[in-house]
């Protein structure tokens, strides 16, 4: 543990690096650059909350890729699963007149339902067909935005676009007047809270229970675990479904909270970030919080940099894509990192030679 989070620290530094060597190449300052970028998104309560605000999908998706990651699956179709999620609990949030908490928890429950259903169709093809999950996942997606593109208009059609659907009412909505003060306007909501509970929850099923020793069992060698007795299939179909009933809350958060409503033509991107987002947390829950927030930080911040300075906000696309890399090298890192250590060792060890030579 302590060498992968030595690792993602690695990458956040070179991947910083490369960003300050790419704006001094193209005649910037880096140190105003990340002033600039690190101020858009700590500046002021207003800058923190939207930070965290864009974080949140971030911690959902990011959590869906890990969750499937430890049992050895690929949900490449995280994007669907958010945006079928964030549909059907629109369709209860628009649907039901109850009072704010009971509706919520009931969009929770649909969020989840939708994406777990979306993503359980990869996990049955693998486990019965060995269907790779990366192709399924992937075409799941575009019938998710088909599906969505056309049911939108037809069902939920707001009053003069039919490409959006109609707005949440405030009960449907995860947005809380207290936060909203106190981030002086932010739109950051209650979806943070349900990311951190969601965070914790999935740590303790991973590292604590039974099922989630099995999952890991899965991840490690199918083959042996299924010598010991694990029910294999059963534990890859369970996998795609929590994972993607992850990334179906992750929709709620997007689409009750950063947002209102549902705009069709668009693929959520944040799905796609989950990847990038679990592999530089190592795929541990605590890991994820920590990388979806440094995430959200640099997504928040580059519109002010660009603001301030003529830096394209491209560099912060570019950072990210760095870290990507690095953290996806993650066995070259090690590699260095021991080879440091040994030449260390090998130098203390020739200059206690010496000492007693002498």
């Amino acid at each position: 543990m302590s060498n992968r989070i030595v690792v993602s620290l690695l990458a956040v530094v070179f991947g910083l690096l490369a960003g300050a060597v790419l704006m001094a190449v193209t005649g910037h300052d880096p140190i105003a650059g990340y002033s600039y970028l690190f101020e858009g998104g700590l500046k002021n309560p207003e800058r923190i909350g939207n930070t965290l605000a864009t974080a949140t999908p971030l911690i959902f998706s990011g959590l869906s890729v890990a969750f499937a990651f430890r049992t050895g699956l690929f949900n490449i179709g995280v994007a669907g699963q958010l945006l079928f999620g964030g549909f059907c609990a629109s369709a209860v949030g628009l649907s039901l007149d109850l009072p704010k908490a009971i509706l919520l928890i009931l969009m929770l429950i649909a969020g989840f339902a939708g994406g777990a259903l979306w993503a359980v169709v990869p996990g049955l093809l693998k486990a019965k067909f060995n269907v790779h999950e990366v192709v399924s996942s992937i075409m799941m997606n575009w019938i998710a935005y088909w599906t969505i593109y056309y049911a939108v208009p037809a069902y939920l059609k707001g009053e003069f676009l039919e490409t959006e659907s109609k707005p949440l009412p405030e009960a449907a909505s995860l947005k809380v007047n207290f936060l909203t003060e106190m981030f002086d306007g932010s739109y950051i909501n209650l979806g943070l809270f349900v990311a951190v509970i969601a965070v914790i929850i999935v740590s303790f099923i991973i590292n604590k229970t039974t099922f989630g020793y099995e999952l890991k069992a899965v991840g490690h060698n199918r083959h042996a675990a299924e010598y010991s007795g694990i029910a294999v299939n059963r534990s890859i179909i369970l996998s795609m479904a929590i994972s993607g009933g992850i990334a179906g809350i992750g929709g709620v958060a997007l689409y009750a909270g950063n947002a209102s409503n549902i705009q069709i033509g668009i693929l959520p991107t944040q799905g796609f970030d989950g990847i990038a987002v679990a592999l530089l947390g190592a795929n541990s829950p605590v890991g994820v919080l920590l990388s979806a927030l440094f995430f959200g930080l640099l997504y928040s911040g580059r519109g002010f940099m660009n603001a301030m300075t003529e830096i394209p906000p491209e560099i912060a696309d570019s950072i990210i894509a760095i870290i990507i890399y690095f953290a996806a090298t993650s066995i070259l890192i090690e590699r260095l990192i021991r080879w440091l250590i040994r030449r260390k060792a090998n130098a203390k060890s020739a200059s206690e030679h010496e000492g007693k030579v002498k």
